[in-house]
């Protein structure tokens, strides 16, 4: 792993977020708060934990430890996670940025909410959020398309067609 894989990364984990915000915002707001069977619940719910999945793994990676989660509650709309969730783009763009090669293979160390001490490198820790999103994006995604508002493939591959169909071929801080 390499800073332009994590860069494409994280280039197309910003894309599927911004893809499932955009259809979000169509949701009415009872479909936003709707209980499912679904990890989180709702479609509220799930969109804030990502969020606040990437907050927390960026903190920690920065040497600020794990942040207190984020609370649904204080994001009553889409709008809401959309702006948050912009500023946390730019920020985890700009900690990318900060980076060298050699930090990607750092070890960080960590207690998980037990209180077990956790070892990671940066480079597993960044693939981890990415993944972990995915499989949240996929729950939100299902729901939106129960609402009628899917947000179509949100596969890498078709990311990847997108960008080499509008002239970009590595990544880029959008």
């Amino acid at each position: 792993m390499n800073l332009q894989d994590i860069r494409d990364m994280y280039d197309y984990n910003c894309w599927a977020n911004r893809r499932l915000l955009t259809m979000a915002a169509n949701v009415t707001p009872q479909q936003f708060t709707a209980p499912s069977s679904h990890s989180f619940s709702t479609l509220q719910r799930t969109l804030v934990h990502t969020l606040d999945t990437e907050w927390g793994w960026r903190l920690l990676l920065q040497g600020e430890g794990f942040s207190p989660e984020l609370n649904a509650g204080d994001f009553p709309t889409v709008s809401a996670i959309a702006e948050r969730w912009q500023q946390e783009e730019k920020d985890m763009r700009t900690y990318i940025d900060s980076l060298e090669e050699a930090d990607l293979n750092r070890v960080i160390s960590y207690k998980n909410e037990e209180g077990v001490l956790r070892k990671r490198i940066v480079w597993q820790v960044m693939f981890h959020v990415i993944n972990h999103g995915m499989q949240h994006r996929s729950e939100a995604a299902n729901l939106l398309t129960v609402y009628g508002q899917s947000p179509g493939d949100i596969d890498f591959t078709i990311y990847l067609n997108e960008r080499a169909a509008s002239g970009i071929t590595t990544a880029t801080s959008e």
